[in-house]
């Protein structure tokens, strides 16, 4: 299947933080089998770029292995970002140690920072001039895809991730080890409904093109190169009927080898690879 509607094979500078009443069934869903950590953020890349990122502040642990601080260190201006934190480094013995505080299975690279969760960021912040790539995600759930999506997302220089609020997963934890600093760079965005989000960027001047299997227009040729958001389904799923409707143009990935469908994380990396391929040449970034 070339489309958004992809199988959850399971292989932000800006991120939203879920309040404190929304726990309960919310947070188990994506709690279960080991949680999704708290404000914890772990690995060399996104705990270097948490800590770069001032929104993140107040930060309140870092926690590092003698081995996993000298590999952090030798990121660039990290030493400067750590003095600048306030931070005095938590040296445990061993990452066992770093283990016990991260959901099981964890893999910190001997770092875990506990920081402040980020705020989305508005729509209009990110739309107005309407230049670009917007990239839309309609109920992808799974945190590894959608940190994945937004490392794409950060390689391919999209302005910034809308998300549904009742249907995104906590930007901590294994979404921010698979973003692998991405959240810190690239904005994100949540909104209650797609369709009218979708209707207002119509207004401000941006084309959508969603990313559907059954459609009958390959996606290099659905784009133009104006400003675009580009619209992905769940894994399961794909696009919503009425998502679907508020798209300019429904798009497949041509697939030659005949294999059915690709998980929602390598689509929207095609799809973005394809996109800042096609902008129009001199478009300011």
């Amino acid at each position: 299947m070339s489309s958004s509607r992809q199988r959850n094979d399971h292989p932000a500078r800006f991120s939203p933080r879920l309040d404190k009443e929304g726990k309960g069934r919310r947070d188990q869903c994506f709690r279960s089998g080991g949680g999704d950590g708290g404000d914890w953020v772990w690995g060399r890349h996104a705990v270097a770029a948490a800590l770069a990122n001032p929104a993140r502040a107040p930060f309140k642990r870092l926690l590092v292995t003698t081995e996993g601080l000298k590999a952090l260190q030798a990121e660039k201006g990290a030493r400067a970002a750590i003095e600048a934190s306030g931070l005095v480094p938590e040296t445990m013995t061993n990452g066992g140690d770093i283990s016990h505080v991260l959901p099981p299975g964890a893999v910190h690279q001997g770092l875990a920072l506990s920081a402040a969760a980020l705020e989305p960021v508005d729509l209009e912040s990110v739309a107005e001039p309407a230049h670009g790539l917007l990239l839309m995600l309609d109920q992808v759930t799974d945190p590894q895809n959608v940190g994945a999506i937004f490392r794409s997302a950060a390689a391919f220089g999209a302005r910034a991730v809308i998300l549904q609020d009742r249907h995104a997963p906590p930007f901590t934890g294994a979404l921010a080890k698979a973003a692998a600093g991405a959240i810190d760079q690239v904005p994100s965005v949540r909104v209650v409904n797609l369709a009218r989000a979708l209707e207002q960027l119509g207004e401000l001047g941006w084309r959508s093109v969603g990313l559907a299997g059954e459609a009958g227009t390959p996606l290099a040729e659905a784009l133009d190169g104006t400003p675009t958001v580009l619209v992905l389904g769940s894994e399961g799923e794909g696009l919503r009927r009425l998502v679907g409707e508020h798209c300019d143009v429904l798009a497949n990935i041509p697939m030659p080898g005949g294999f059915e469908s690709l998980n929602v994380a390598s689509a929207a990396a095609i799809a973005l690879y394809e996109g800042a391929r096609a902008r129009v040449p001199g478009e300011r970034d």
